[in-house]
């Protein structure tokens, strides 16, 4: 691969040859951090790398440790989700099941001669339930 290097002003430009395993070493850090490859080019040439600022071994520690208490809350926590779900799946259900009886209120009350009722509150709970 071809790299060309131009300058913000004049005329001068560098031309670089890359090796595929470099190029797709660039892309492969492009795709990872979410930055065009040429910002990864720019950051090698200049040297723009941030240096840690403390001890990388104890970073390190206390990023094990976090991660620890990550998924120790996570595993508190899983049961409570799932249980959260299968309540939002019941109120689905629910509100299906009161959509119809609604409907079928509102034909028996057709039937009979009756003025039908509007139940703007019930059917926005409805619509709240099947959203989510």
């Amino acid at each position: 691969m071809r790299l060309v290097i131009k300058p913000n002003k004049g005329l001068g430009k560098i031309e670089v040859e890359l090796s595929g395993e470099t190029w797709a070493e660039v892309e492969r850090l492009s795709e990872r951090y979410g930055v065009p490859p040429e910002r990864i080019i720019e950051i090698a040439l200049v040297g723009e790398f941030k240096k840690p600022g403390g001890d990388l071994e104890e970073l390190e520690g206390k990023a094990g440790e976090l991660e620890k208490k990550t998924w120790e809350l996570e595993r508190e926590y899983a049961p409570l989700r799932f249980r959260a779900y299968g309540l939002s799946e019941d109120n689905k259900v629910l509100a299906i099941e009161l959509s119809g009886l609604l409907a079928e209120n509102s034909q028996l009350r057709r039937f009979l001669g009756l003025k039908p009722e509007r139940n703007a509150g019930l059917r926005k709970l409805i619509s709240y339930y099947l959203q989510g």
